[in-house]
């Protein structure tokens, strides 16, 4: 009351974060690190990012995102502009794998390239072409490799014998031609031996990229290098259309080529700072096999300077791969755990609550999520949290434009590379 005695209330000290349930307009220290993505919504100033720089600083724990959000909210916009804005800081930007060919335009854009693949197309890559001296290391890239994909092509996990079968055959291959193609080593499949018939489904499984409808793109010795000096490097894949199973072979084959090229060529060291981009990574999760492979590369991120980038459209896509419990699911959820950063676009009101359990989302941040204009997403980082706005320069706009096919218009896209 006015006048009255003052209120005689103890002193109460405790950290920010358990104040912030108490006092709710506490914000996040503001995100001035790396390259300029927009503003901060709650507070108008400027946002920047850069995984690498953050890690450092002890802000993030490992530099891998998850970026998620419906059709038409702008995430892909934003992936492309991180990559373009990134190449301006001198990063280097990879994509192992473009299923709708919207990619090519942005690596023109910094000078980079791009690699397509597909039947008829003259490029063809190697995914056995291992350049590392130790032959031990060579040997084991490309024995887990083929295991990979022949679990892809049968659909099933490979029996005890059978890989001890792909180990006879890759030492087979090896010992006749020193770098073994895929056609090599379906030769040395085929040829008599005791454990024949061990390895007739893993023949008929690799089959199809030698004389299927996938010949001609991973059969024979690569006609394209990877360029160390390339700003970016794209592989698309869209020439395959929407056969899932030919898509996650060719992605199969191409991360393991990338990962051959990122590990063991000269100049590529932990020095050089990469973007690994998945786009339409849903497209990815319904293959088991190269779920196994994407984990090794997500724990082996920081080890050789990598930040990986999947782009899904909601988290149930993680439905496709398999039941709660199960083995595959909990390699996908492990992607997601190996994210420090989650950048979450607006999700439909069905897809909150699965949203949120995945990501450890507060209650306000869940609800923010269903309200989200478009160009407008959620960071979510250890302990901080920022609602962005994602502002784009008219000169990028051309470029990152995914709306073309809508309009009967379509981007410049670059020239194939050659053999």
């Amino acid at each position: 009351m006015p006048g009255g005695p003052p209120l005689q209330l103890p002193p109460h000290r405790a950290s920010s974060a358990t104040l912030a349930g108490a006092y709710p307009f506490l914000l996040a220290p503001s995100c001035s690190t790396g390259v300029l993505v927009g503003t901060d919504a709650l507070t108008g100033e400027p946002f920047c990012f850069d995984p690498w720089d953050l890690y450092a600083t002890g802000v993030l724990t490992n530099p891998n995102v998850l970026l998620a959000g419906v059709i038409g909210q702008g995430k892909s916009a934003l992936a492309k502009t991180l990559a373009l804005r990134s190449v301006a800081a001198g990063r280097r930007v990879y994509v192992p794998g473009d299923p709708k060919g919207e990619w090519g335009p942005v690596a023109d854009a910094v000078g980079g390239v791009v690699v397509r693949l597909g039947p008829g197309l003259p490029t063809r890559l190697n995914p056995l072409d291992v350049p590392a001296a130790d032959r031990a290391v060579a040997h084991a890239h490309r024995l887990r490799l083929l295991a990979a994909l022949a679990a892809t092509a049968l659909r099933r996990d490979l029996a005890a014998v059978e890989h001890t079968v792909l180990d006879t055959a890759v030492t087979a291959a090896t010992g006749r031609t020193g770098s073994p193609t895929l056609a090599d080593i379906v030769t040395a499949l085929d040829s008599p031996r005791p454990d024949a018939l061990e390895g007739r489904d893993l023949a008929h499984g690799l089959r199809r990229l030698i004389r299927g409808d996938l010949a001609g793109m991973f059969d024979g010795p690569s006609t394209y290098r990877l360029d160390a000096d390339a700003a970016m490097v794209v592989l698309d894949l869209s020439a395959l259309g929407s056969d899932d199973q030919a898509l996650e072979l060719a992605m199969t084959c191409a991360a393991g080529w990338l990962d051959a090229a990122l590990t063991t060529t000269p100049g590529h060291g932990s020095s050089v700072r990469r973007w690994v981009i998945y786009d339409e990574a849903w497209r990815l999760l319904r293959s088991v096999p190269l779920i196994r492979r994407l984990q090794s590369q997500w724990k082996l991120s920081r080890a050789y300077g990598i930040a990986n980038l999947m782009v899904l459209h909601r988290l149930s896509d993680l439905d496709a791969v398999g039941a709660t419990g199960s083995e595959a699911r909990s390699l996908a959820e492990g992607l997601l755990a190996d994210c420090s950063t989650r950048i979450v676009y607006r999700q439909e009101a069905d897809q909150l609550t699965a949203t949120a359990t995945s990501l450890g989302l507060t209650r306000p941040e869940r609800d923010l999520l269903a309200a989200l204009p478009r160009g407008i997403g959620l960071w979510r980082m250890p302990g901080r949290s920022h609602v962005v706005r994602h502002h784009l320069h008219a000169d990028e706009l051309a470029v990152v434009d995914t709306d073309a096919a809508m309009r009967g218009t379509s981007p410049q896209r670059p020239p194939e590379v050659a053999r």
